[in-house]
Parts: C-alpha cells; structure tokens; sequence
C-alpha cells in the first residue's frame, strides 16, 4: 500500500520543521555539537574576514560547515546505534567509531584548508 506523501509547499515546510527539530536535539543532546558549534561562530566570520576573494572565502568557510554535518550524521548514526540496543556489539562499536573517525577527518580537512590558503599567501 502506497502512503501519500505531503507535496509542495506543505513537504518543505515539514521538512523545515524536521531539520529544526534535528538541530535542536542535537544541541540539547550532543556536547559535541555544541562545541563544534561554538568553533563556527568564532571560525565563519574570520573565515570571511581573512579570504581574499570569493574562492579564498568559499575555501575557509565551507570545511567548519563540513565538521557540523559530518557531526550530525556522526550523531544520527550513534542515536540510532543506542536505538538498537544499549549492549556492546562489535558492530555498534564500529559504526560509532567510524563515525567518529569520519568528525576526524573533516577536522583534519578544515585544518589542511585553512593552512594551505592561509599559509600560502
């Protein structure tokens, strides 16, 4: 059996609300999401402030957004984990931590931008 789904106007403002909701929870919930979020506010800025041009800009600004999505997915995937079940599974495990290495690595990359544009002038 088919399920109607919202069309329209009425889909993107459910799908509003659902993010909204989404970023509440994990601001409320995930410390690391507030941390992270504090890093953006402070890095968008000078990000914007430091690049030169508009490519410079894109460059510093895109990777700190990066990290708060990969923070989120990372978050989404630990929920539904915890979901499953609270007892240690090697698979959990394992999904968490690569969710976690995935946080890493868009550090990483963050970092690598920043100092290859910065440095490179």
């Amino acid at each position: 059996m088919k399920r109607d789904k919202p069309q329209g106007l009425k889909r993107l403002l459910l799908a509003f609300g659902a993010s909204g909701k989404g970023l509440a929870g994990a601001w409320r919930e995930e410390a690391a999401f507030r941390q992270e979020l504090a890093f953006a506010v402070c890095a968008l800025p000078l990000g914007l402030w430091l690049g030169r041009s508009g490519v410079e800009r894109a460059l510093l600004v895109a990777p700190v957004l990066l990290i708060l999505v990969v923070e989120l997915v990372n978050s989404a995937i630990e929920a539904t984990v915890d979901r499953i079940g609270l007892e240690h599974h090697s698979l959990a495990g394992l999904a968490k931590d690569i969710g976690s290495a995935a946080v890493l690595m868009s550090i990483v990359l963050c970092g690598t931008v920043w100092a290859l544009v910065l440095l490179g002038r």
